[in-house]
């Protein structure tokens, strides 16, 4: 299941909520179906990929990352399959839940985006590498996580409490957006000399890795602005959320000076867990007077 993606995952879920809890909108049931509904897809995601690489003959002995279950044998492909009906399923259902929850409030336009999403990102997390045309063995991954896990993931869950949209939310999911294809990008960077030999077109593959570093840089830095960007506009105690972007300064650093394809493997969860840190610490920040308000109620005991 690749648990280690699964903070990055829910990182444009805690963000978006916490800007809406920061402009008085809120609703517990919304943020826990929120937060279930991503962790059903993204899982979805990585088991899809894991038999879709494996059919295609991707993940092989020359592969430099984690070996995957259904490569080694320790799952079959009828057992995957299997394991990815239900979790296409059970996303569904969340899905389905949420919507139900959150749209009785919406007019029907809204509702039908919603199910079109939702149905949208069930299909995305299929077919990054399952079926004959694949959208991640074409180049396209990086667009799909960008959308989803940035545009989708922030703007749509914040759009499921509030029923006006928030132009200064843009930036904050453009930046989440932006470092979760700076893991994509890391991840096909560590395997591209497999990818181009398997066909798995990515990218990186097409653009060679030197290209992919600098590339890499311009989503680091690009996110790195979005998010200073965004905290001075929320102001108050938001700008102090830019001291958690450094650590990214110094992982670009090492990707830049590595010609060790294995050395990018752990920058992977390093940059997803900063995009985890970052969003939690930025909405916790905006969020002050709540938190200290609400405290001093539990304190005082009403």
């Amino acid at each position: 299941m690749r648990l280690r993606t699964l903070p990055l995952s829910l990182s444009g879920i805690i963000i978006g909520s916490l800007i809406a809890l920061k402009l008085g909108y809120w609703n517990a049931l919304i943020f826990i179906l929120s937060l279930f509904t991503t962790i059903f897809l993204q899982v979805l995601s990585n088991l899809a990929n894991d038999l879709g690489d494996h059919l295609k003959g991707t993940d092989n002995e020359d592969r430099v990352g984690p070996k995957r279950t259904t490569q080694t044998g320790e799952i079959s492909v009828s057992e995957m399959k299997k394991a990815v009906t239900f979790l296409s399923a059970l996303s569904l259902i969340f899905a389905g839940l949420l919507i139900w929850v959150a749209g009785r409030e919406m007019s029907s336009s809204r509702i039908w985006t919603y199910i079109f999403l939702g149905i949208g990102a069930t299909l995305a997390a299929l077919f990054y590498t399952l079926g004959k045309k694949a959208y991640g063995y074409s180049g396209k991954g990086d667009l799909f996580v960008f959308i989803f896990f940035g545009l989708v993931s922030v703007l749509g869950v914040y759009g499921l409490y509030a029923p006006f949209f928030y132009w200064q939310i843009v930036p904050v999911a453009v930046g989440v957006g932006l470092l979760s294809v700076a893991v994509l990008n890391l991840n096909n960077m560590r395997d591209h000399i497999n990818d181009k030999k398997s066909g798995k077109f990515t990218l990186v593959v097409k653009m060679g890795i030197e290209q992919a570093k600098i590339y890499h840089t311009a989503l680091i830095l690009i996110a790195c602005f979005a998010f200073a960007f965004s905290s001075l506009m929320f102001g108050d105690l938001a700008p102090l959320s830019i001291i958690a972007l450094i650590p990214l300064l110094f992982h670009l650093k090492r990707v830049l000076e590595t010609d060790k394809e294995e050395d990018l493997d752990p920058e992977l969860k390093k940059v997803a867990l900063n995009t985890f840190a970052i969003s939690l610490i930025f909405g916790i920040l905006i969020n002050v007077q709540f938190i200290s308000h609400f405290f001093h109620n539990l304190m005082h005991g009403y």
